[in-house]
């Protein structure tokens, strides 16, 4: 994915300064959109993490500042994880909805949230 491109994508029209785009049942369908804009491939399913965390600033950063700024920190700085699906990059935003953050004090690691959300609570809870 071009950053310039997908830059291009977001900013076009003021996407991502809509009223409409910010209203949460909408940010939901444009940020899965923003995900599927971003593959270039036609049976692509994942992107690499270099793209993801441009996405995460960009799209999930506009609500969820904090939260995407460590998650980002995170996924740069592991190695288990070389690209996230659509599934995983739409647990960010339920994560960042649901989970209270930076104490984690309502996460359940017990709950079916995917490895990758047990490992970031891990590894911010030794920062």
């Amino acid at each position: 994915m071009g950053y310039l491109r997908f830059c291009n994508f977001l900013f076009r029209d003021e996407t991502m300064n809509s009223n409409e785009v910010r209203r949460p049942s909408n940010f939901v369908d444009f940020y899965s959109y923003a995900f599927r804009y971003c593959l270039t491939e036609e049976k692509q399913k994942s992107i690499d993490i270099e793209s993801i965390c441009i996405l995460l600033d960009l799209v999930l950063g506009s609500h969820f500042r904090p939260q995407a700024v460590a998650l980002i920190q995170y996924l740069k700085m592991q190695n288990d994880y070389r690209v996230i699906n659509l599934d995983q990059l739409m647990g960010f935003y339920r994560f960042c909805n649901e989970i209270s953050f930076p104490d984690f004090s309502n996460y359940d690691p017990d709950l079916a949230w995917p490895l990758v959300f047990d490992n970031f609570v891990d590894w911010m809870s030794v920062r």
